[in-house]
């Protein structure tokens, strides 16, 4: 019987804009995008997405065969009915999404520079209260599993832990900014996650530590299961048995980097989940992440169960 897992965060509707209007240009060490004020500038192309951590997250469990249901507030407006198609499209329970007319998705234009970078115009829509939540968080006890990420307040991160530790329901987080603002309410939080997963710059917001190693060796003392990623320099992750250190799966051309830290740290959840060594689920991380920066937007890279995967070079000693 496949694992159930509840993703909870917010979602977006993306719309990347790409074309050589958008070459950066350098001015004082610092790249910029330059368009001049009043004019008309013409595109080389435009795709409509979705995005959102948890929704690009519960992607990946599901084209892995996991059973991955969603939940969050969303209205009625068209960013909020494009991001339920997207996720009805791929078979993500969304019984568990208030819609309401009091609520709108956020919406993102990106920016796409020729080169892979970006510039996101973001609108956060709409924020849910800080007490008083409309989300139903007696389903969170069905699930197996429950992966949190930019769910906007903290209490409503701490409310969710709450009832997954309650309900014995194992959690998987890759906090974002607004969690990470609060460093001792997320560290209080973290004796009840299994899995955590950080990049680089996160992981010194947490605990002290100039590597990767050193970094993922202090944060597992908070939590079973750590991994801290660093972009193009690889990645290390740790069970506190071994030490498992990752560079690039493939050198490839990047198109698009949105949402592929999204693929990396859900891609290593996916397979921890399906009971995967930490060498397997580093190597997938590794494989849909460079997957999805092959393609604009961070949903049509992620990788499918019948995908083919090849072994990459790891490093791995005892903790």
């Amino acid at each position: 019987m496949a694992a159930r897992v509840l993703t909870i965060g917010k979602s977006t509707q993306d719309v990347f804009l790409s074309g050589k209007v958008f070459e950066p240009q350098r001015e004082k060490g610092i790249f910029y995008e330059h368009l001049q004020l009043g004019s008309k500038l013409m595109l080389d192309n435009v795709v409509f997405s979705t995005g959102g951590n948890a929704t690009n997250a519960a992607t990946t469990f599901a084209r892995q065969g996991i059973e991955a249901a969603y939940m969050w507030a969303l209205g009625h407006d068209i960013a909020s009915q494009a991001i339920m198609q997207v996720l009805d499209a791929e078979d993500i329970d969304t019984s568990h999404v208030v819609i309401d007319e009091a609520y709108r998705a956020s919406y993102s234009s990106v920016l796409l520079a020729p080169n892979g970078e970006r510039t996101i115009l973001n609108y956060h829509g709409s924020k849910l209260p800080v007490s008083g939540f409309p989300l139903d968080l007696s389903a969170i006890a069905k699930a197996d599993w429950l992966y949190v990420s930019s769910l906007g307040t903290m209490g409503l991160l701490e409310a969710v832990v709450a009832q997954a530790a309650a309900a014995g329901v194992k959690v998987a987080m890759n906090p974002a900014g607004s969690e990470l603002a609060h460093v001792d309410r997320l560290k209080e939080i973290l004796a009840h996650v299994t899995v955590l997963s950080v990049n680089k710059e996160e992981a010194q917001i947490l605990v002290q530590g100039t590597t990767t190693e050193e970094l993922a060796r202090r944060l597992i003392t908070y939590c079973p299961v750590v991994i801290v990623s660093d972009g193009p320099n690889g990645s290390v992750a740790t069970d506190g048995k071994v030490v498992v250190a990752a560079g690039m799966y493939e050198d490839v051309v990047v198109v698009d980097r949105l949402g592929a830290g999204d693929a990396f740290a859900s891609g290593f959840v996916a397979k921890i989940i399906q009971g995967k060594t930490i060498q397997e689920a580093v190597t997938f991380a590794s494989a849909n992440s460079t997957s999805v920066v092959q393609k604009i937007g961070a949903k049509e890279g992620i990788l499918h169960r019948n995908a083919h995967i090849h072994t990459m070079p790891l490093v791995v000693t005892d903790f």
